[in-house]
């Protein structure tokens, strides 16, 4: 495929959906590096062996799954010019994602009622990276919301058209990556920790 061919708005396109995955990239490759670390240190004697993560992240993990069904059906709404059900989709799709953060910090309670903490003399280096990585995340997430918000906004604007979904798509693309993502972290947190 030759990226020098096709109208302005092609190219525009294009450029736009080459950026957003070299942003992902770039997370995939963080994210990566930081699960490896956690199985680096896993070893040392200081590790806290068989922790299990709190019920919050279970929650939040179907939360998460089922944001992402949402925005689909949001696509699936607009793609068929239907405004309103488009509407109900990502008003879903954001209460969804706030719902999500909110169990992450049930979560981060969960651990500090079990008397583990970030710093200070009730920390570990598991839990270091267990809030770190979480923690991270949960930026994206903000992101993410932020995308969502601007895509409703787009939306009442009447700015996307069943035949130019752009900005619905870019923001799609970046919530369902943060979720698959979340789920690999759930997974990898939850056999690996």
């Amino acid at each position: 495929m030759d990226f020098t061919q096709g109208t302005f708005q092609e190219k525009h396109s294009r450029a736009k959906k080459m950026m957003l995955w070299f942003g992902i990239i770039s997370l995939i490759m963080s994210f990566a590096g930081w699960t490896s670390a956690f199985v680096v240190s896993s070893t040392r004697e200081d590790w806290l062996a068989d922790f299990q993560l709190p019920s919050a992240f279970i929650v939040s993990t179907i939360v998460v799954l089922i944001s992402s069904v949402t925005f689909m059906l949001a696509g699936k709404a607009l793609k068929n010019n239907d405004r309103q059900m488009t509407s109900v989709w990502l008003f879903a799709t954001l209460a969804l994602g706030i719902a999500f953060i909110t169990n992450q910090f049930i979560g981060f309670n969960q651990i500090i009622d079990m008397g583990y903490n970030f710093t200070g003399p009730t920390s570990n280096v598991t839990m270091s990276y267990i809030y770190l990585i979480a923690m991270v995340h949960i930026v994206h997430v903000i992101a993410g919301l932020v995308c969502i918000l601007v895509v409703i906004y787009n939306h009442f604007k009447q700015k996307y058209i069943s035949e130019d979904m752009l900005g619905f798509e870019l923001a799609a693309t970046f919530w369902h990556f943060i979720d698959v993502l979340w789920v690999y972290l759930f997974l990898f947190l939850y056999f690996v920790g």
